[in-house]
C-alpha cells in the first residue's frame, strides 16, 4: 500500500511560482513511477507532468512545457512539481499519483491517489 499526500497549494499572482510536493508512505514507493494530475472545475481531470521510477526519464502535457518540471528525492520519499509563470488557466486542483508499473504514465489510470491540493492563479 502506498499513501500520498500532496502540500505547497495555495493562492499566487500570474507569473508567479509553486512547489508542490507529495509525501508518500510505504517502501515501494522508490520504485514507482509517479504523476501529476489536474482537475478545474467543470472538466475532466487531466495529465500535467509524470516520472519513471528512477527519475531519469520525465514527460509533460503540452501546456506544462517549459514552465513545469516534475522531480522525486526517492531517499525522501517524495515527488515534486515546480510550476513557474503561473498562469489563471492553471487554477485547479493538483493531484499526484504512484504505479508499480514501469515508464513515464500518462493516462489517469495510476494505482494510488493523494487527496488533492488546490492552486489557484489570479490575474
Amino acid at each position: 500500500q502506498v499513501q500520498l499526500v500532496e502540500s505547497g497549494g495555495g493562492l499566487v499572482q500570474a507569473g508567479g511560482s509553486l512547489r508542490l510536493s507529495c509525501a508518500a508512505s510505504g517502501r515501494t514507493f522508490s520504485s514507482y513511477a509517479m504523476g501529476w494530475f489536474r482537475q478545474a472545475p467543470g472538466k475532466e481531470r487531466e495529465f500535467v507532468a509524470g516520472i519513471n521510477w528512477s527519475g531519469a526519464r520525465t514527460d509533460y502535457a503540452d501546456f506544462g512545457k517549459g514552465r513545469f518540471s516534475i522531480s522525486r528525492d526517492r531517499a525522501k520519499n517524495t515527488g515534486y512539481l515546480q510550476m513557474n509563470s503561473l498562469k489563471p488557466e492553471d487554477t485547479a486542483v493538483y493531484y499526484c499519483a504512484a504505479d508499480p508499473r514501469s515508464g513515464v504514465l500518462k493516462k489517469d489510470d495510476y494505482d494510488y491517489w493523494g487527496q488533492g491540493t488546490q492552486v489557484t492563479v489570479s490575474s
